[in-house]
């Protein structure tokens, strides 16, 4: 629905003061009701039924559908229902949501309920929907951990938001760029809206061909990061600083780089935790009335299959005693390899050989072909070479140096040349890797007071292995002992394909664990994946200073 005349305004509904939310919300009501009376009116005069809401008013009754399931403000959901009913008793069809809950993969009573939060997460809830005016599924599901999640969005509204070097329109399109190399239309959409919100030409949403060659230049940066980081190198820099009047400043290049690494390893989580489409986008809400059963074969075909999929059991398998067994086993392993450091330490040349067998090993992990992917919007306009996808380093002959972390390293050098381009910048993301990598409530699965450090620091550094990271401190044979099979084909999934993440992935390792801990997975991959990328491209514009 156009804001013309300042019909429509939404952004009132972002205030912190309810009284100013309030009159939003007047306004926002008279105008969709006016419209949804001429529409009405008008089919009346005709003699005909009322089909479907037209001339823009859909999109304004599925945003304020998503208000009134999604809002934090108890007062602008109420009275977000009270215009849908108003349009409804008008005789037009109000929308309904799709699916259940902000993850296919989490039923969704076992997810925080939008007013049913406690203290600290209506306090996130509300800083997250005061600042991008709405309360999406990511944060739905990232909240299963309040310490990460307040991390996460004080450096992702600080990387879109604030001071910086780009202007705010490149940012919502670099977030577009990033996103659309993994197909993930969840955020491409996200991104497209805000992108308009803060005045980007619609023209460039038609393909990178139509952006500026500033960002077209950017392209070949992004494939190489999103797919093969290792490739990078100080000539690829050169060409994005050194071409004449579209050239990058380094603090451009500094912020875009830590955007295109952002969104890659948000995408990651996005197709890890079977992220929904938002209740407002494409595939999250119809205007077709329920079936009998209470859904129609468009659900179907969403791939939402009505209460059959809301299982009891914590990730959704019905637990066995091979699981709990499971469970206990990875427990005993630990617990072993525990002794075993205590005792005898493998000689430096004995470590290097395990990081290049486990190196070696992670390139025949590979998710089966017939998996399907998630369905997605064609995103492909918004990035070239499209057939340019993730390959393992080391195939074909190809020799790519092993990565030594104490060579170069984030906490030694990735830090401080940010921090130094790109003020504050270094700091939230040093927050941000520490939390992920630390967090833990000393729990596994039904067991409480384990100490979990062993298992986590295998799954950081078995995805920065994949990426030829190296650390020399790190006995790579770890890695074999706690990572099972079915684990490790999700994480390699997770972090380099995403977009052919299914739900049988996501249930089949781990199966008795809960939720929140494979959402804990979950963090430690994206962020995870974010440093090695970051490392390879902040080692890349270090060797171009040099």
């Amino acid at each position: 629905m156009e804001e013309r005349e300042g019909e429509v305004r939404w952004d009132g509904l972002c205030s912190r003061d309810a009284a100013a939310r309030d009159a939003a919300l007047d306004t926002i009501g008279q105008a969709v009701l006016r419209r949804a009376e001429s529409i009405a009116s008008g089919a009346a005069a005709d003699g005909l039924p009322v089909l479907a809401a037209r001339d823009g008013l859909g999109e304004a009754l599925a945003r304020l559908l998503m208000l009134s399931k999604r809002c934090p403000f108890p007062d602008v959901r109420e009275k977000s229902e009270a215009i849908l009913s108003g349009v409804q008793e008008l005789g037009i069809r109000i929308p309904r949501p799709l699916g259940h809950g902000p993850s296919r993969f989490i039923p969704e009573k076992e997810t925080i309920q939008v007013g049913k939060e406690d203290a600290t997460m209506h306090t996130l809830f509300a800083e997250s929907f005061a600042t991008l005016g709405r309360l999406d599924n990511v944060t739905l599901v990232m909240v299963f951990h309040p310490q990460y999640l307040e991390s996460f969005l004080k450096t992702q509204h600080y990387l879109l938001q604030m001071d910086g070097p780009l202007p705010l329109h490149y940012r919502h399109y670099i977030g577009i760029m990033a996103a659309a190399r993994h197909q993930c239309s969840y955020l491409v959409n996200l991104h497209v809206n805000d992108f308009l919100h803060v005045g980007g030409d619609p023209k460039w949403l038609n393909g990178l061909e139509n952006a500026p060659q500033k960002l077209q230049n950017l392209g070949e940066l992004n494939k190489m990061l999103a797919h093969r980081p290792w490739l990078i190198t100080k000539e690829h820099i050169e060409q994005l600083l050194k071409t004449e009047e579209n050239s990058w400043s380094l603090a451009e290049l500094i912020h875009a780089v830590v955007l295109l690494t952002h969104y890659h390893s948000l995408a990651s989580f996005t197709f890890g935790c079977g992220i929904s489409p938002e209740i407002d986008c494409e595939g999250g809400h119809t205007f077709r009335p329920p079936s009998v059963s209470n859904y129609c074969i468009c659900d179907i075909t969403n791939g939402y299959h009505g209460v059959d999929e809301i299982h009891a059991s914590p990730a959704g398998i019905i637990p066995s005693t091979e699981s709990v067994c499971e469970v206990e086993a990875l427990m005993e392993k630990m617990k072993q390899l525990q002794e075993c450091r205590d005792e005898e330490e493998a000689s430096q040349e004995e470590m290097a050989t395990r990081f290049e067998r486990e190196k070696r090993e992670s390139m025949f992990v590979c998710s089966s072909e017939d998996e399907e992917s998630a369905a997605t919007r064609d995103v492909s306009r918004h990035f070239e070479d499209t057939s340019y996808g993730y390959k393992d380093f080391s195939r074909h002959g190809m020799h790519v140096p092993t990565f030594r972390a104490q060579d170069y390293s984030w906490e030694d050098h990735g830090y401080s040349l940010v921090n130094r381009l790109y003020p504050d910048v270094g700091q939230l993301l040093d927050e941000k890797f520490h939390i992920a990598y630390n967090l833990t409530y000393n729990t596994m699965a039904m067991h409480k007071d384990v100490d979990t450090s062993m298992l986590r620091r295998a799954i950081w550094n078995y995805i920065h292995c994949m990426f030829g990271i190296r650390y020399d401190d790190y006995d790579y044979g770890e890695i074999n002992q706690l990572l099972d099979r079915s684990f490790k084909v999700y994480i390699k999934t997770v972090v380099c394909t995403p977009e052919k993440t299914t739900k049988r992935m996501y249930d089949s390792f781990w199966r008795q664990f809960e939720h929140s801990e494979k959402v804990h997975v979950n963090l430690l991959l994206v962020e995870a994946r974010m440093q090695a990328e970051l490392l390879y491209a902040l080692r890349a514009i270090t060797r171009y200073m040099t």
